[in-house]
């Protein structure tokens, strides 16, 4: 990982490479978080501050992206319901639920959005593949899903899937933020009050549910290392 402890001055060439990551350890309110994420982002954009990847966990709560339902949300007196102003449907966030903000110059990083959201999926992926779970992409999506061979056969036939990770991202002037979220061990409940990312016929699990006793400092030291091989 090896990530330098203080910023280096904005315009070095220590700089360039530079990504500073922050953690969490309290629930961060979601309104809180929307608020550090415009600052850092326009601080960026104006060249005065660095990358950021900021790990956190919400308090219970549902998300509604530009593509949002109303009709997803099927519980909607259960949590408080924010508008997100990201891409994507309803989404869950909550205690036991690492949520990765990533606050990144695709100027300098490519400005292709499609590229982006592939990078954020292999760094699920990667992420995921140090606990020996296989996450895989599905066209028409979007996250990452892991085969429940334990779990009796979709109607078609097909092997039953589950969705580990949710991503959801919103750009300005090619600054990213918002980013992703891996379930290590929310309350599975807690997602029955809203049609996940609109989509049915799947479930949702974590890396408990599958049996593996992944801590949150587990899953946020894979993040950091693997972030590198994928972003550079």
């Amino acid at each position: 990982m090896n990530y330098p402890s203080t910023a280096p001055e904005i315009g070095t060439p220590e700089a360039a490479g530079y990504i500073d990551w922050r953690t969490s350890q309290s629930l961060i309110p979601y309104p809180e978080a929307i608020s550090e994420m415009e600052a850092r982002v326009a601080a960026i954009i104006e060249g005065r501050e660095p990358e950021l990847v900021w790990l956190l966990e919400h308090p219970p709560l549902y998300t509604a992206g530009t593509s949002a339902n109303q009709a997803d949300l099927l519980w909607p007196d259960r949590f408080p319901v924010y508008e997100a102003r990201r891409g994507g449907e309803f989404t869950y966030h909550g205690p036991g639920q690492r949520v990765a903000y990533a606050m990144l110059d695709l100027n300098r990083r490519g400005r292709d959005v499609r590229a982006y959201v592939n990078r954020l999926e292999e760094w699920i992926i990667r992420t995921l593949a140090e606990f020996n779970v296989t996450g895989e992409r599905r066209e028409g999506r979007v996250g990452v899903w892991v085969t429940r061979p334990d779990k009796p056969p979709l109607p078609d036939g097909s092997p039953a899937e589950d969705k580990i990770a949710a991503i959801g991202v919103k750009i300005r002037r090619w600054v990213s933020f918002h980013g992703i979220a891996i379930n290590v061990e929310p309350d599975l409940g807690h997602f029955g009050g809203i049609v996940p990312c609109g989509i049915q016929g799947y479930g949702v699990t974590s890396l408990v549910d599958l049996g593996l006793p992944v801590t949150m400092e587990d899953l946020d030291v894979a993040l950091m290392r693997n972030f590198k091989s994928v972003f550079g």
